[in-house]
């Protein structure tokens, strides 16, 4: 069944979640809402979409939609998921689902009681490279046993500039449920707790800037018998690669997402194979199409497995953030 969809959210990660869910022919986009009408209306007309709200409350009363994509400020996820889980429609929540773990417990039991599916929008694990990683890994067992992992999700972000300048802008404003941490550094955190668990504890040394949210920094996952380092920054770059090293020898990836690139080097001889799969062009079309099989198929098995890996990470980023007294209004609630 192609589900028909309404989108909170008009920027551009709204607009290629639209054309890649579109082009995996299980979604259809029907409404768009933003608080201006003319935004509204600006948007959906890109995408010949007719209907358009300035209310949430008139969103989730329309009938014809079977789900809501959100990708508001991260301070308004809370509240406006659910709203629409209330009106039972699933969520499609861009990450981070929440500021904080009892928010999310909270959704995810106004989802249950309401008969609906509520995901967060974590791309990457949903690629095919991932996916191979993952039998590398686990099933060929082709690193032997692993003895850590150095992963990185640098880049700097035209944002910081306006960080410079002095001014607040959403993604580093501690109101807004901001920082590099929750923006770009869960994407590696994500990827390490998907592939390893989650930690048993974990530290972070962050870059605070003058706004009060971090605008980078490193972190420490301590495991059982390895450690994994994460670097994450919006305000450098790094063109480090993303390494896993095993007994056997190493992985190297050129992200945490978008992986094209999977090279295994051997340590018996010294020889570097590469083993990934051509990636798709539109790079949300993945996860677009596996969220339309979990509502379609009411699969409640890979719902529970991302619920758990949703608990972790905000378990395991609100640890962080509290370690450091990088707090949001949400934590004083």
């Amino acid at each position: 069944m192609v589900l028909n969809f309404g989108i909170i959210g008009t920027n551009w990660i709204t607009e290629s979640f639209i054309q890649c869910a579109q082009a995996s022919e299980q979604w259809k986009l029907a409404a768009v809402y933003s608080r201006s009408e003319e935004s509204a209306r600006t948007f959906a007309d890109k995408f010949s979409v007719k209907t358009v709200y300035t209310s949430i409350e008139s969103l989730v009363q329309d009938s014809n939609l079977d789900a809501v994509y959100v990708a508001s400020p991260n301070s308004l996820h809370y509240s406006q998921a659910k709203t629409i889980l209330q009106a039972k429609k699933h969520v499609i929540l861009e990450k981070p689902a929440t500021s904080t773990l009892a928010e999310l417990e909270d959704l995810f039991k106004i989802a249950k009681e309401n008969n609906v599916f509520l995901i967060e929008a974590y791309r990457h694990i949903q690629e095919v490279n991932y996916k191979l990683l993952r039998r590398v890994l686990f099933d060929e067992k082709k690193l032997g046993t692993i003895f850590g992992a150095s992963l990185n999700f640098s880049m700097y972000s035209s944002r910081y500039n306006n960080v410079l300048a002095g001014e607040t802008p959403n993604i580093f404003s501690l109101e807004m449920s901001g920082g590099s941490l929750v923006d770009m550094g869960v994407y590696p955190v994500m990827f390490a707790i998907a592939l390893f668990g989650k930690p048993k504890s974990q530290t972070y040394a962050p870059v605070i800037c003058h706004t009060g949210a971090d605008a980078g920094g490193f972190i420490i996952l301590q495991y059982e018998k390895f450690g994994v380092q994460i670097q994450q920054s919006k305000c450098f770059t790094s063109f480090a690669p993303t390494e896993i090293y095993g007994e056997n020898g190493t992985i190297s990836l050129n992200s945490v997402t978008d992986i094209a690139s999977v090279k295994l080097w051997d340590r018996k001889t010294k020889q570097t194979e590469e083993l990934a799969e051509k990636k798709m062009d539109l790079n949300l079309q993945e996860e677009a199409t596996e969220f339309a099989r979990i509502i379609n198929n009411k699969d409640t098995d890979a719902a529970a497995k991302l619920e758990q890996l949703s608990y972790d990470i905000v378990s395991v980023t609100s640890d962080l953030r509290r370690q450091t007294g990088i707090l949001y209004p949400a934590d004083k609630a």
